[in-house]
């Protein structure tokens, strides 16, 4: 919470004061798929991604009119060690995990960084306030 929420929030305050003085800018928070639905034996983690949420839909409502934009990236199933350690002591293997994804394979975090590079770039121009699942399928299964 104090990472994934506190900090968060604090990275917006001073972000926003910056747009402000500008007169525009885009925000992109990092959430999660489970963000967007719940995962058992992860309570905390899906806490804090359901507040990012309500971060960034609260705050792009609050900012529109300023030219702001507010969005959030939602991974699922991307190689890197943190899916290590929440898969493992749920006794999941990657692998196993990676078959539950439509597209049966595990994202790369490049795939994550071009999504980011999207929505900040201005062909995002009218979207705010919005979740972008980036997980191989996985939410609309």
């Amino acid at each position: 919470m104090s990472i994934n929420v506190r900090g968060l929030f604090l990275c917006m305050k001073y972000e926003i004061q910056q747009m402000l003085s500008q007169g525009s800018g885009a925000i992109v928070n990092n959430s999660s798929t489970v963000g967007l639905f719940g995962f058992p034996g992860t309570s905390p983690y899906v806490a804090s991604k359901h507040a990012v949420m309500g971060l960034t839909r609260s705050a792009a409502l609050d900012y529109a009119k300023q030219g702001i934009r507010i969005n959030a990236v939602n991974p699922g199933l991307i190689a890197t060690d943190m899916v290590d350690r929440i898969l493992e002591p749920l006794g999941i293997t990657v692998d196993s995990f990676a078959s539950t994804v439509p597209m049966g394979r595990v994202g790369q975090a490049e795939e994550i960084a071009q999504a980011v590079i999207f929505l900040c770039s201005d062909a995002a121009s009218y979207i705010t306030g919005q979740p972008l699942a980036i997980d191989g399928g996985y939410t609309v299964s």
